[in-house]
């Protein structure tokens, strides 16, 4: 499968160098010129626009920041569906909301090509060794025409329904570890206060029943989550807002794991 690749961020840069290191022919597109310099030992080519890369791939993946970019990659008048060809596929890694991708999906199926939400969860490190989370949602048949270039940096690969489902999966994911984040940093402050050093603590709780990824996490932010909201604050805001939104409009109520995230954000310095 020839796959095209969008979006070559601290993510996205070593899950397309599994694709070509798999032996997938693919091609390469970055606003910026700097971005595709890492690849220039490689086998991938460099495309000038999306449309060209896309008339050069069965399969192009987009790990952009958010839906607008999104959009403008899929959409734009030098976009990927002006280049690609009929059975083709797109598929977003971005996390977004499942309104954009079921929008894209229709715009892209009047042209004979399908869209699918795969978006990942695990960052560069895991990218890198091939053990990504990748959550996907749309049509089983195309779903499994791409899985050998997802098994190439995911492993769980899973299917988990139609188109969307991937997407609701992983800000469902997002919420729930930014709850835990707020949770963990809450417990280390009142352990400090109560008279034992949060390290330490952290330390002993890693080994304990209370272990999370959300808790090691905080610990090695010095116990806090002052850092955390500067960098990763903005998306988990994105993220936990999306959820919001998507479970406001289903009349489903988030209950205290909304709470806890939304108490979090604001620790962050982030409300939704």
């Amino acid at each position: 499968m020839r796959v095209g690749f969008i979006g070559l961020g601290s993510q996205g840069a070593p899950m397309a160098r599994r694709i070509i290191e798999a032996g997938h022919p693919t091609t390469l597109w970055a606003r910026r010129s700097a971005t595709l310099e890492p690849f220039g030992g490689t086998s991938a080519e460099a495309a000038a626009s999306p449309a060209e890369l896309a008339s050069a791939s069965d399969l192009v993946c987009l790990c952009v920041v958010g839906d607008a970019d999104v959009e403008e990659v899929v959409t734009g008048d030098t976009g990927v569906l002006a280049g690609l060809g009929k059975g083709g596929v797109i598929a977003v890694h971005s996390t977004v909301h499942p309104d954009t991708c079921r929008r894209m999906a229709a715009r892209a199926a009047e042209r004979g090509v399908a869209l699918v939400d795969a978006p990942v969860s695990g960052g560069g490190p895991a990218a890198a060794e091939g053990r990504l989370l990748v959550m996907v949602g749309g049509d089983t048949d195309t779903v499994e025409r791409c899985r050998p270039v997802f098994a190439s940096y995911g492993d769980p690969v899973v299917h988990l329904g139609d188109l969307g489902a991937g997407q609701v999966a992983k800000l469902l994911n997002n919420l729930l570890f930014t709850a835990q984040l707020g949770t963990a940093a809450g417990l280390l402050e009142l352990g400090r206060g109560l008279g034992i050093d949060a390290t330490r603590l952290a330390g002993v709780l890693s080994h304990g029943s209370a272990a999370s990824f959300a808790l090691t996490r905080v610990a090695a932010a010095g116990a806090t989550l002052d850092a955390m909201g500067e960098r990763a604050g903005p998306l988990l805001q994105k993220d936990v807002r999306l959820l919001a939104d998507i479970a406001d409009a289903a009349g489903v109520p988030a209950g205290v794991v909304l709470d806890a995230a939304d108490a979090a954000l604001e620790v962050m310095g982030h409300r939704r």
